[in-house]
Protein backbone atom coordinates (compact mmCIF):
# COMPACT_ATOMS: atom_id res chain seq x y z
CA UNK A 1 0.00 0.00 0.00
CA UNK A 2 1.18 3.46 -0.80
CA UNK A 3 1.62 5.95 1.84
CA UNK A 4 -0.20 9.01 2.10
CA UNK A 5 2.33 11.89 3.20
CA UNK A 6 -0.68 14.02 3.82
CA UNK A 7 -2.10 11.75 6.11
CA UNK A 8 1.28 10.79 7.64
CA UNK A 9 2.09 14.65 8.81
CA UNK A 10 -1.66 15.13 10.35
CA UNK A 11 -1.24 11.98 12.04
CA UNK A 12 2.08 12.81 13.50
CA UNK A 13 0.87 16.21 14.23
CA UNK A 14 -1.88 14.67 16.69
CA UNK A 15 0.78 12.21 18.18
CA UNK A 16 3.74 14.63 19.20
CA UNK A 17 1.04 17.98 19.67
CA UNK A 18 3.63 20.60 19.06
CA UNK A 19 5.82 21.49 16.22
CA UNK A 20 9.02 23.68 17.51
CA UNK A 21 9.47 26.82 15.33
CA UNK A 22 13.01 27.79 14.99
CA UNK A 23 15.42 30.67 13.46
CA UNK A 24 17.99 29.08 13.04
CA UNK A 25 21.59 31.95 12.51
CA UNK A 26 24.18 29.18 12.47
CA UNK A 27 24.27 25.71 11.14
CA UNK A 28 26.37 24.29 13.70
CA UNK A 29 23.88 24.87 15.84
CA UNK A 30 21.37 22.43 14.02
CA UNK A 31 22.11 18.93 15.38
CA UNK A 32 22.36 19.83 19.21
CA UNK A 33 19.47 21.98 18.63
CA UNK A 34 17.23 18.51 17.69
CA UNK A 35 19.25 16.46 20.45
CA UNK A 36 17.45 18.63 23.07
CA UNK A 37 14.17 18.74 21.14
CA UNK A 38 13.91 15.01 21.10
CA UNK A 39 15.57 14.28 24.46
CA UNK A 40 12.08 16.54 25.48
CA UNK A 41 9.85 14.69 23.45
CA UNK A 42 9.52 17.01 20.42
CA UNK A 43 9.82 15.48 17.18
CA UNK A 44 8.36 17.97 14.70
CA UNK A 45 10.52 20.83 13.09
CA UNK A 46 10.04 23.62 11.38
CA UNK A 47 12.66 25.71 10.98
CA UNK A 48 11.99 29.29 9.32
CA UNK A 49 13.38 30.64 5.97
CA UNK A 50 14.50 33.42 8.08
CA UNK A 51 18.12 32.98 7.75
CA UNK A 52 20.45 32.58 4.97
CA UNK A 53 21.11 29.71 7.18
CA UNK A 54 18.44 27.78 6.72
CA UNK A 55 18.39 25.47 4.04
CA UNK A 56 22.03 24.41 5.00
CA UNK A 57 20.87 23.60 8.27
CA UNK A 58 17.67 22.05 6.91
CA UNK A 59 20.53 19.62 5.14
CA UNK A 60 22.61 18.84 8.03
CA UNK A 61 19.24 17.89 9.95
CA UNK A 62 18.20 15.45 7.59
CA UNK A 63 21.10 13.72 7.26
CA UNK A 64 21.62 13.38 11.20
CA UNK A 65 18.04 12.88 12.34
CA UNK A 66 16.12 10.99 9.23
CA UNK A 67 13.47 9.84 11.15
CA UNK A 68 12.74 13.57 12.60
CA UNK A 69 9.30 15.34 10.87
CA UNK A 70 11.29 18.71 9.65
CA UNK A 71 8.98 21.73 7.84
CA UNK A 72 10.09 24.81 6.27
CA UNK A 73 8.65 28.03 7.79
CA UNK A 74 7.92 31.31 5.94
CA UNK A 75 8.14 29.54 2.45
CA UNK A 76 6.97 32.75 0.82
CA UNK A 77 7.69 32.00 -3.00
CA UNK A 78 6.92 28.96 -5.75
CA UNK A 79 10.32 27.95 -6.35
CA UNK A 80 11.30 28.02 -2.36
CA UNK A 81 8.90 25.05 -2.74
CA UNK A 82 11.71 22.60 -4.58
CA UNK A 83 14.45 24.38 -2.67
CA UNK A 84 12.87 23.27 0.75
CA UNK A 85 12.21 19.88 -0.85
CA UNK A 86 16.02 19.31 -1.59
CA UNK A 87 17.16 20.14 1.53
CA UNK A 88 14.56 17.28 3.32
CA UNK A 89 11.74 19.02 3.81
CA UNK A 90 8.74 17.04 4.74
CA UNK A 91 6.27 19.89 4.93
CA UNK A 92 5.84 23.42 4.07
CA UNK A 93 4.14 26.10 6.50
CA UNK A 94 3.93 29.78 5.42
CA UNK A 95 2.50 33.00 7.41
CA UNK A 96 -0.14 33.56 4.84
CA UNK A 97 -2.11 32.26 2.02
CA UNK A 98 -0.36 32.52 -1.47
CA UNK A 99 -2.39 30.08 -4.01
CA UNK A 100 0.74 30.11 -6.59
CA UNK A 101 3.18 28.52 -3.41
CA UNK A 102 0.47 26.39 -2.59
CA UNK A 103 0.14 25.06 -6.04
CA UNK A 104 3.55 24.35 -6.61
CA UNK A 105 3.66 22.27 -2.98
CA UNK A 106 0.63 20.50 -4.41
CA UNK A 107 2.63 20.01 -7.61
CA UNK A 108 5.75 18.69 -5.70
CA UNK A 109 3.64 16.64 -3.20
CA UNK A 110 4.14 18.46 -0.24
CA UNK A 111 1.99 18.47 2.50
CA UNK A 112 1.23 22.56 3.10
CA UNK A 113 -0.16 24.20 5.48
CA UNK A 114 -1.01 28.10 4.16
CA UNK A 115 -1.57 31.01 6.95
CA UNK A 116 -5.35 32.12 7.41
CA UNK A 117 -6.85 34.37 10.48
CA UNK A 118 -10.62 35.24 8.87
CA UNK A 119 -13.31 33.47 7.28
CA UNK A 120 -12.60 34.53 3.62
CA UNK A 121 -8.76 33.19 4.17
CA UNK A 122 -10.42 29.82 5.46
CA UNK A 123 -12.38 29.45 2.34
CA UNK A 124 -9.81 30.31 0.07
CA UNK A 125 -7.45 27.88 1.24
CA UNK A 126 -10.03 24.83 1.42
CA UNK A 127 -10.83 25.83 -2.26
CA UNK A 128 -7.50 25.50 -3.80
CA UNK A 129 -7.45 22.10 -1.49
CA UNK A 130 -5.60 22.70 1.79
CA UNK A 131 -7.03 20.64 4.75
CA UNK A 132 -4.40 21.53 7.35
CA UNK A 133 -3.86 25.59 8.09
CA UNK A 134 -2.02 27.61 9.96
CA UNK A 135 -3.70 29.94 12.01
CA UNK A 136 -1.58 32.85 12.42
CA UNK A 137 -1.39 35.06 14.62
CA UNK A 138 -3.50 32.40 17.13
CA UNK A 139 -4.14 33.35 19.92
CA UNK A 140 -3.22 35.62 23.30
CA UNK A 141 -5.50 36.11 26.33
CA UNK A 142 -7.80 38.41 23.80
CA UNK A 143 -7.96 36.13 20.51
CA UNK A 144 -8.46 32.61 22.04
CA UNK A 145 -12.44 33.33 21.43
CA UNK A 146 -11.44 34.77 17.98
CA UNK A 147 -10.02 32.04 17.45
CA UNK A 148 -12.71 29.83 18.66
CA UNK A 149 -15.71 31.38 16.85
CA UNK A 150 -13.87 31.99 13.12
CA UNK A 151 -13.56 28.44 13.09
CA UNK A 152 -16.71 27.22 14.69
CA UNK A 153 -18.58 27.01 11.17
CA UNK A 154 -16.23 24.92 9.48
CA UNK A 155 -15.72 22.32 12.36
CA UNK A 156 -18.12 19.75 10.55
CA UNK A 157 -15.74 19.72 8.08
CA UNK A 158 -13.04 18.26 9.52
CA UNK A 159 -10.75 21.30 8.92
CA UNK A 160 -7.39 21.08 11.16
CA UNK A 161 -5.17 23.62 12.47
CA UNK A 162 -2.11 24.64 13.68
CA UNK A 163 -2.19 27.56 15.92
CA UNK A 164 0.72 29.88 15.93
CA UNK A 165 1.96 32.96 16.92
CA UNK A 166 1.23 34.71 20.42
CA UNK A 167 0.55 30.58 21.57
CA UNK A 168 2.08 30.24 25.08
CA UNK A 169 2.43 27.25 27.42
CA UNK A 170 -0.30 28.34 29.98
CA UNK A 171 -2.79 28.48 26.71
CA UNK A 172 -1.34 25.04 25.36
CA UNK A 173 -3.44 22.84 27.43
CA UNK A 174 -6.64 24.64 26.26
CA UNK A 175 -6.05 25.02 22.80
CA UNK A 176 -4.89 21.41 22.87
CA UNK A 177 -8.45 20.23 23.78
CA UNK A 178 -9.98 21.35 20.79
CA UNK A 179 -10.76 18.82 18.32
CA UNK A 180 -9.94 21.03 15.28
CA UNK A 181 -6.11 21.61 16.65
CA UNK A 182 -3.62 19.11 15.15
CA UNK A 183 -0.48 20.85 16.75
CA UNK A 184 0.58 23.38 18.33
CA UNK A 185 3.10 26.00 16.83
CA UNK A 186 5.67 27.25 19.63
CA UNK A 187 8.34 29.53 18.83
CA UNK A 188 8.84 29.69 23.06
CA UNK A 189 9.81 26.13 22.48
CA UNK A 190 13.45 26.79 21.11
CA UNK A 191 13.92 30.49 21.08
CA UNK A 192 16.46 32.44 18.92
CA UNK A 193 18.55 33.63 21.85
CA UNK A 194 18.75 30.14 23.72
CA UNK A 195 20.22 28.52 20.37
CA UNK A 196 22.38 30.95 19.73
CA UNK A 197 23.82 30.84 23.18
CA UNK A 198 23.84 27.13 23.26
CA UNK A 199 21.09 26.85 26.50
CA UNK A 200 20.37 23.59 25.06
CA UNK A 201 19.10 22.12 28.72
CA UNK A 202 16.35 24.89 28.72
CA UNK A 203 15.39 23.94 25.18
CA UNK A 204 15.13 20.55 26.56
CA UNK A 205 12.81 21.46 29.08
CA UNK A 206 10.60 23.61 27.10
CA UNK A 207 9.57 20.69 24.96
CA UNK A 208 9.01 18.50 27.58
CA UNK A 209 6.74 20.63 29.01
CA UNK A 210 5.12 20.97 25.95
CA UNK A 211 4.91 17.32 25.03
CA UNK A 212 3.69 16.11 28.10
CA UNK A 213 0.43 18.31 27.70
CA UNK A 214 0.28 16.52 24.11
CA UNK A 215 0.73 12.92 25.74
CA UNK A 216 -2.01 13.29 28.11
CA UNK A 217 -4.38 14.34 24.94
CA UNK A 218 -3.62 10.98 23.63
CA UNK A 219 -5.16 9.58 27.02
CA UNK A 220 -8.43 7.73 26.59
CA UNK A 221 -11.31 10.26 27.67
CA UNK A 222 -8.75 13.30 27.19
CA UNK A 223 -10.46 16.86 27.16
CA UNK A 224 -14.02 15.48 27.79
Amino acid sequence: MISDPHKTWVDRLRRTGAVAVVVIDDPAHSERLVEALLAGGIDLLELTLRTPAALESMRRIRRAFPGIALGAGTVLRPEQVAEVQDAGADFGVAPGLNPRVVAAAQAAGLPFAPGVFTPSEIEQAMDVGCRVLKFFPAASDGQLKYFQTVTAPYAHLGLQYIPLGGVTLNLAKTLLDLPSVAALGGSWIAPRELIRNGEWSAIQANARAIALLGAERQKPNAGQ
